[in-house]
């Protein structure tokens, strides 16, 4: 095995720290606890300053860094709640909502407003999930989903007030009045 394939538990002697054990490896270095110093260093992979004692043979392949940021991207990309791409109208990009508290000692907040867009949108996409779930539950019965259905649709009407932020009226909420 070659110096540089060593896995975690590996035994190496090194010319000026003595015996050392690695306790850890990444890509291109080895962390070596050498017990006659009571303390760990660093050493390249490919350093040939050490012998090696006794072999462990790595556990694992080694991963790059490309390999960790794929699977965290492809993590986050299967378990995110990604809300379709709902367009903000034009006229509140870049604007602030403002909250006032009615008592001006107390700290003023101030949300972007496309923050607080993405998170009404959101919303409107777990209503939308939870609908389905209603429709599809199969321990309720017809009256059980109207009645939780109606819910719904109120929860739909009371956002109505939020309608002025969407570009296009096809994405806008609907309560159970007009079409």
């Amino acid at each position: 095995m070659s110096a540089s394939q060593l896995g975690v538990g590996s035994r190496i002697g090194h010319p000026k720290f003595g015996t050392g054990v690695i306790v850890s490896v990444d890509e291109t270095f080895y962390k070596i606890y050498f017990s006659s110093l009571e303390e760990v260093k660093t050493l390249a992979r490919d350093y040939e300053g050490f012998t090696v004692e006794e072999a462990k043979v790595p556990d694992f392949p080694m991963l790059t860094m490309k390999d960790v940021e794929r699977a965290i991207r492809e993590a986050l990309i299967a378990t995110s709640e990604r809300a379709p791409l709902v367009p903000l109208g034009g006229k509140w990009m870049g604007g602030t909502l403002v909250i006032e508290p009615s008592d001006k000692t107390l700290q003023t907040k101030e949300i972007p407003v496309e923050t607080f867009f993405r998170k009404i949108v959101m919303v409107r996409e777990k209503l939308r999930v939870l609908e389905q779930n209603i429709n599809n539950h199969p321990k309720l019965d017809d009256e059980d989903r109207v009645n939780l259905q109606q819910y719904i649709t109120r929860c739909y009407g009371s956002l109505t007030t939020f309608n002025v932020l969407f570009a296009y009226k096809e994405d806008q909420f609907k309560g159970s009045g007009k079409d």
